[in-house]
């Protein structure tokens, strides 16, 4: 197990900052808007051949209890609680603050290893603050700049001192040398299923988040709107790893007017872009609306596969007559996915949770499905014989031959003669035979058109 570092400060200090340099990627959301980061977002890093696990926190702050900002603290607490070593962040230029003295104090009595970053000190603004860093009983501070990505180094070399590491160097071993012992590659381990949890404003997807963790790991809450970040949790589920995405709530783009939940509702598309199943939680006292249709187009047309969780379910009166509106409702209003798989649920009684992820893994399986074929060309013969396509401006249309490229979704390719004057209400006959017939709902289904390549093919 990898050792856990967890990086804090009060807020707009730059530990998103230094989060996405030390793993080397744009993961967590950054803005000059304090207390952008509310939940805790954890992250795998390399640090001088040592894999490290990286945890960004909320900004530590006086609030008052049952806030928000007491719930972002009490996330904070418990990433220091369970953390192997404690970068506390100050901003250099803004100098030492009330709230530094009182969470360095917190974090002293927390018995975790330490060290002081101050940040944000390229140039001359911020050497005062430096020098003030020395007061808070934190050691001495190493001054960096995380967005310049100065005084990595020496951070590094801090960091492994107090884990107790050594650089690691990897042996180069010249080429012929048989004195070099040659390393089998290590076998490869299971991949796991990205997921991602996509929803309007305040269904319940952090608390269905936490109820599949089993930890509240997520800050929950009556308020929309408080997730922002797309935050990534690994976990497993019936022995198959699954890498969870908490996304923030979508809204119609006419209704977004902070400058904060523009960045959240990028990285939610972004998230559902990187997923390869997409639960759309919506809620089941107010289901499918406008809002819901459109989030699932955006899965449909990015290529993912979806299942659909009616949450608050608990909330339901006849359930058995609401289930079957629900899924006249899905076939009705989601053509583009038919057969999408609904599941109802209740995220805080914890109720349904099996049931969903049977047709998440399902749905995983349908996604990565590759047809043979010549399946596929017996069933072209008989789709063609059953409803040949039609003559275009007196010309025959003839489709000679169809394949499966790829998977991810299932992406097939048919040949034929005068492929741009085939009907599209032609081209869904096809997708929805290919459907049918392969047992392919609820994945998005790509029929691409190729002319044949025989020049004397008769068209």
């Amino acid at each position: 197990m990898p050792p856990t570092i967890a990086i804090v400060g009060r807020p707009n200090v730059g530990k998103s900052t230094l989060f996405n340099r030390l793993t080397g990627r744009r993961a967590a959301l950054v803005s000059d808007m304090p207390g952008l980061t509310r939940d805790r977002r954890e992250g795998e890093a390399e640090i001088a051949g040592h894999a490290v696990r990286l945890v960004d926190t909320a900004g530590l702050e006086e609030a008052a209890p049952g806030s928000i900002a007491q719930r972002m603290r009490t996330q904070s607490e418990a990433a220091i609680a369970a953390a192997d070593l404690v970068l506390f962040l100050l901003d250099a230029r803004a100098g030492v603050m009330p709230a530094d003295a009182a969470f360095a104090r917190l974090v002293r009595a927390s018995g975790r290893p330490v060290i002081l970053v101050a940040n944000k000190c390229e140039g001359r603004a911020g050497g005062e603050g430096f020098y003030e860093a020395f007061r808070l009983g934190l050691g001495e501070p190493i001054a960096i700049s995380a967005e310049h990505g100065e005084g990595m180094g020496e951070l590094v070399e801090a960091m492994l001192a107090a884990l107790g590491l050594e650089p690691r160097r990897k042996p180069r071993p010249r080429r012929g040398d048989e004195e070099v012992p040659r390393e089998e590659p290590p076998a490869a381990a299971a991949q796991p299923i990205r997921l991602a949890i996509v929803g309007r404003p305040n269904t319940g997807k952090s608390t269905l988040v936490n109820a599949l963790l089993g930890e509240e790991r997520m800050i929950t809450g009556p308020e929309p709107g408080l997730t922002r970040d797309a935050v990534a949790s690994d976990l497993a589920w019936a022995g198959r790893p699954v890498r969870l995405f908490d996304t923030a709530g979508l809204r119609r783009k006419a209704r977004i007017e902070e400058a904060a939940e523009r960045l959240a509702a990028s990285d939610a598309v972004r998230a559902i872009r990187f997923a390869e199943v997409v639960v759309l939680l919506i809620d089941a006292l107010h289901p499918f609306e406008h809002q819901d249709l459109t989030i699932a187009d955006l899965v449909e047309k990015e290529g993912r596969a979806l299942v659909i969780a009616a949450n608050k379910w608990d909330l339901v009166a006849d359930r058995r007559k609401a289930l079957e509106n629900l899924r006249e409702s899905a076939s009705q209003r989601l053509a583009q996915v038919p057969g999408v798989p609904l599941v109802a649920v209740s995220a805080l009684a914890g109720r349904g949770l099996d049931r969903l992820m049977e047709e998440v893994f399902r749905a995983y399986a349908t996604w990565n499905r590759r047809v043979p074929t010549p399946a596929l060309n017996r069933w072209l013969s008989e789709a063609l014989e059953r409803h040949p396509p039609p003559a275009a401006k007196g010309r025959r249309i003839r489709i000679r031959y169809i394949t499966q490229p790829s998977a991810r979704p299932p992406t097939f390719v048919a040949f034929c003669t005068r492929a741009e004057a085939l009907p599209k209400a032609y081209l869904r006959y096809l997708a929805n035979g290919l459907r049918a017939a392969f047992d392919l709902p609820g994945v998005p289904i790509r029929l691409r058109l190729r002319r044949a390549a025989n020049p004397f093919d008769d068209d």
